[in-house]
């Protein structure tokens, strides 16, 4: 399947280098879903009746949707690419998408939408996962 991502990426004048262009797509996607799944996963929670016993989840969702997006924007420019920087913020991408998986995780029996976050927080940490251990 065809997407912006990756029609971007196709598009860019420069040599991309040695990165694996299916993990970065895959990693730019998840992040942007990621992203979107954790701010509606907050705003779900801020509806349920016991909002406040998920203040942490509401939180643990706003910093991983905050570092899901900022990780999407880098990953999306490569001029002046500094590898340093993308392993950097791709290892702060994993680490909150498993602290907001785990936190998600813990009220999915009760909550569809944390169980829906959690899952998008495990495939958002397994793609930028991925894409570390693809750089050079």
């Amino acid at each position: 399947m065809t997407t912006a991502v990756k029609d971007m990426l196709n598009t860019y004048p420069a040599d991309l280098g040695n990165v694996d262009r299916e993990k970065l797509v895959r990693c730019i996607e998840e992040c942007i879903a990621c992203a979107q799944t954790c701010t509606a996963c907050a705003d779900s929670c801020l509806s349920e009746e016991m909002v406040s016993e998920l203040t942490k989840c509401i939180r643990t969702n706003a910093d991983c949707a905050d570092i899901c997006t900022a990780t999407a924007a880098v990953l999306s420019r490569h001029t002046g690419y500094d590898a340093n920087i993308t392993r950097a913020i791709l290892q702060a991408c994993a680490t909150v998408c498993k602290a907001c998986g785990d936190e998600c995780e813990s009220h999915a029996g009760q909550h569809d939408h944390c169980r829906v976050c959690a899952e998008a927080c495990r495939r958002c940490e397994q793609a930028c996962n991925d894409l570390i251990t693809s750089l050079s």
